[in-house]
């Protein structure tokens, strides 16, 4: 089991973006019929999703969450010495969707800056990542995003998945210091799901098959092109492989359930947060929700989470987060960490757009 404990790494800022267009998932009833949209919300708790417009990529919101990061915190952008972008949408099939981040956010060229190709784990796998470079480097201070358009991959036709995912995109930074501060994490993976949510299509396996539209056996319409989910398989794995590994986090770490302030989970639905929280016995009023108002956002759904409760937040308080992201891979992580939060900024809302990376023709791409 790769466990793995940091000392002396801390999350110095936090910030998290959000698409200004919103979807009213009953506003969804004239595709899917009343009944289905009331029982969708009752079972998922989604009432609303947020949706980029046309050519907004995830590498916008997330370039949005970390462009207010550093206004909000006094940084020289020149002493950043990695950025790790975590998601499956990226701008192009190449070059690494980090690159085009490192070049519209100015930093270095003294800057290791790559992708971590994950969705609903990837911010407790990004977070591992960063602090295990920065452990073994002179790097002491690095910039992790993640962002996700996964509504855009979703069939509109497809009640199983277009009233689910929302986009989002957040920042985080980490400094090293002197102050006592410690993370741990456990991540893991199980390759014999890697069908249990998938886009067959359009990448190197499968580049260019039919893009017929096919109904499955409860009537949702979508293409090769889509997201697939196998909702059953997905759901069997999240309450049972997630609850055990986070016992075996406590385990590990000699901690308990009581030594948590907040469990801050991918929001993935609402009623497996709360069967998670069941089979902790924890403190359901413990579990920061914002799936209601932006649906599962997979990638940047812990930080969105966080920032949305806590960006807010009156009081300067040390809170000890465990946090668990879960789904696509299939792959899964817990960790731990302690923010105080003054570091933690409201959730934004953006529409900007990188116009200069848009090429819908020839003459767009070859400029004189």
């Amino acid at each position: 089991m790769p466990y793995f404990q940091f000392k002396n790494i801390k999350i110095s800022a936090m910030t998290a973006a959000v698409p200004t267009r919103e979807v009213k998932i009953d506003s969804l009833a004239d595709v899917f019929g009343e009944e289905h949209v009331r029982k969708f919300q009752e079972g998922t708790g989604i009432r609303a999703i947020r949706k980029t417009v046309e050519h907004q990529t995830a590498s916008d919101l997330a370039y949005a969450a970390a462009d207010e990061l550093f206004k909000k915190k006094s940084v020289n952008r020149d002493e950043i010495g990695a950025l790790i972008f975590g998601t499956l949408s990226p701008d192009y099939r190449r070059p690494t969707t980090a690159c085009v981040l490192h070049k519209r956010l100015g930093l270095s060229k003294n800057c290791a800056a790559y992708d971590i190709s994950l969705g609903c784990s990837a911010f407790v796998y990004g977070l591992t990542t960063v602090c295990a470079m920065m452990q073994n480097s002179d790097v002491d201070k690095a910039l992790l995003l993640v962002g996700e358009t996964v509504s855009k991959l979703a069939n509109p036709k497809d009640s199983s998945m277009a009233m689910l995912f929302g986009d989002g995109g957040a920042a985080v930074l980490l400094e090293k210091t002197d102050e006592p501060s410690e993370i741990h994490s456990i991540l893991k993976t199980d390759g014999l799901g890697y069908q249990a949510i998938i886009a067959p299509a359009g990448g190197m396996r499968n580049l260019n098959p039919s893009d017929a539209e096919y109904a499955d056996a409860d009537g949702n319409i979508r293409n090769l092109y889509n997201s697939h989910m196998q909702g059953e398989n997905v759901f069997s794995f999240t309450i049972s492989d997630v609850p055990r590994t986070i016992k075996e986090f406590f385990a590990k770490t000699e901690s308990t359930v009581d030594d948590y302030d907040s469990f801050v989970m991918h929001q993935a639905n609402g009623f497996i947060l709360q069967m998670i929280a069941k089979k902790l016995k924890a403190d359901f009023a413990k579990f920061p929700i914002c799936l209601d108002r932006y649906g599962n956002t997979s990638a940047p759904s812990i930080p969105l989470a966080i920032c949305d409760k806590y960006g807010n937040f009156e009081q300067n308080a040390d809170v000890k987060f465990l946090m668990s992201g879960f789904g696509v891979g299939l792959s899964w992580g817990v960790c731990s960490i302690t923010i105080n939060t003054e570091n933690i900024y409201p959730v934004i809302e953006t529409n900007e757009i990188f116009t200069e990376g848009v090429i819908n023709s020839l003459a767009d791409f070859i400029k004189e």
